[in-house]
């Protein structure tokens, strides 16, 4: 048997390779939509791409399972558990096979037996895997999806908060709890393979260890303490983060499936900056990937700062009008990767491109932002020459903020532009100075130009000025 895992740090998201090496077969477990990854291992391993096992329809990025059925014929294998709500759409002319608890399915000599393991959604199931070219008779592990992480196990609010599902939270929490003494009957031994780690909103508390077995978890993931369903629920629903706005889209666009990325139009290369600069006069969207200092020191009037690192996927899922062209500035041999990333939550609209360092130099354009340390805020705020906007989560607000301090999260900013208090000088804060230069360059982009992004953030404040 081979097993190999990949993982999507900008996703936080993990999928897996399950070949028979003796069948020269082999399935993808919850395939990310670039499916180029898989392709080269089958090859390098000399199998073949048979089958694309989902375990629920994803909400926080674009699955490559039908990808994988266009491309090389793999047999989509899916829920068909749930309401109607939940069911997959336009798989009738790709090669496919739909699922419900207890049915068994083979790959030359490894068994998948389906499990509903509904909570995080109605349709989620999971697979366990049975190796009989090693004469097992019992399974060696299970792979969870959503449902079982190492250390947490998935919300059941998203279907409420991000895709409109009224009621659907403390449903999907006492379906959790069922599905979860199912879980406990598992033998200790067997390994749990999960689709995300750390870093991802489908959970609050998840593990960076990419593996588990049942055993550890029923001992020590704080889930799996309780006995009561309703102080389960409770404690489930409580400090669950915001999920970003594009889970809703990601739902729906894997429900009826998104377009190949064969289709996908090419970004084209600007001619010049003047080019760019009508772009934004026309109202279009234009991302400049740099680092947040780089920005800081200059930038084409009305770009956003969404620096290209491992929350590149997250902030512009949350920021990106998925109806509207953007446009990026960027450094020219990280667009390959920078497309990829955004084709991941199913941003398509990409058209095109410019150089960003040449940006700043050509355009006449440009504007700036400074930072200022918690003291000089303090002394500004003393003075009633500043305000303060905290652009941190609920949670971290009502864990402690400044006082006077007016809160819109970060993800929402856009939406709530007019509640934003322009009075006096702003001074954007988060916990350390990041987010909160992305919520700089959001407002400058707006014209909101009286800006100081606070250094170190909420942690510095707390160390300079209150402690």
């Amino acid at each position: 048997m081979l097993l190999k895992y990949f993982y999507d740090e900008k996703l936080a998201q993990a999928s897996y390779m399950v070949g028979c090496q003796a069948a020269g077969e082999a399935v993808i477990i919850d395939p990310a939509r670039n499916i180029d990854p898989y392709v080269k291992e089958a090859a390098e391993n000399g199998m073949k791409i048979i089958g694309a096992l989902e375990t629920h329809i994803h909400a926080d990025f674009v699955s490559g399972g039908r990808e994988l059925a266009e491309r090389l014929g793999a047999t989509l294998y899916v829920s068909d558990e749930g309401d109607e709500d939940w069911k997959y759409e336009n798989i009738e002319n790709l090669p496919h096979q739909l699922l419900k608890g207890g049915d068994k399915f083979s790959v030359g000599n490894l068994t998948f037996e389906v499990l509903h393991t509904p909570g995080h959604t109605p349709e989620s199931i999971s697979f366990t895997l049975t190796d009989g070219g090693a004469n097992a008779d019992e399974p060696i592990g299970i792979f969870t999806g959503d449902f079982v992480f190492v250390g947490d196990v998935g919300r059941p609010d998203l279907l409420e908060k991000a895709a409109g599902a009224q009621g659907t939270a403390q449903s999907g929490g006492y379906q959790m709890f069922a599905s979860l003494q199912m879980f406990k009957e598992l033998p200790d031994f067997m390994q749990v393979w999960p689709g995300h780690g750390a870093g991802s909103a489908c959970g609050k508390a998840l593990g960076a260890v990419p593996s588990s077995t049942v055993g550890y978890e029923k001992r020590f993931n704080w889930a799996l303490q309780y006995t009561d369903k309703e102080a389960f629920v409770a404690a489930l629903l409580d400090g669950q983060p915001e999920p970003p706005k594009y889970f809703a889209v990601m739902k729906k666009v894997n429900k009826i499936g998104p377009a190949s990325l064969s289709n996908l139009p090419k970004a084209e290369e600007l001619a010049s900056i003047s080019e760019m600069e009508q772009q934004i006069k026309a109202g279009h969207q234009v991302i400049d990937t740099r680092d947040a200092p780089e920005f800081a020191k200059g930038h084409v009037e009305g770009t956003i700062n969404i620096p290209f690192n491992n929350s590149f996927a997250n902030w512009a899922g949350w920021i990106v009008d998925y109806d509207r062209p953007l446009y990026l500035l960027a450094e020219k041999n990280e667009l390959s990767e920078i497309e990829k990333t955004l084709h991941s939550v199913g941003i398509d609209q990409l058209v095109g491109y410019y150089d960003a360092s040449k940006a700043v130099s050509e355009s006449s354009l440009t504007q700036s932002y400074e930072s200022i340390t918690p003291m000089e805020a303090k002394n500004m705020i003393e003075q009633q020459k500043a305000q303060i906007l905290d652009v941190r989560s609920l949670e971290e607000w009502n864990a402690g903020h400044i006082e006077g301090a007016t809160h819109i999260m970060l993800g929402t900013l856009l939406d709530r532009i007019d509640e934003v208090p322009t009075k006096r000088p702003l001074i954007v804060q988060c916990g350390s100075g990041v987010r909160s230069a992305i919520a700089v360059s959001l407002l400058q982009s707006k014209g909101i130009t009286n800006l100081y992004n606070l250094t170190g953030g909420y942690g510095k404040w707390k160390q300079d000025i209150q402690d």
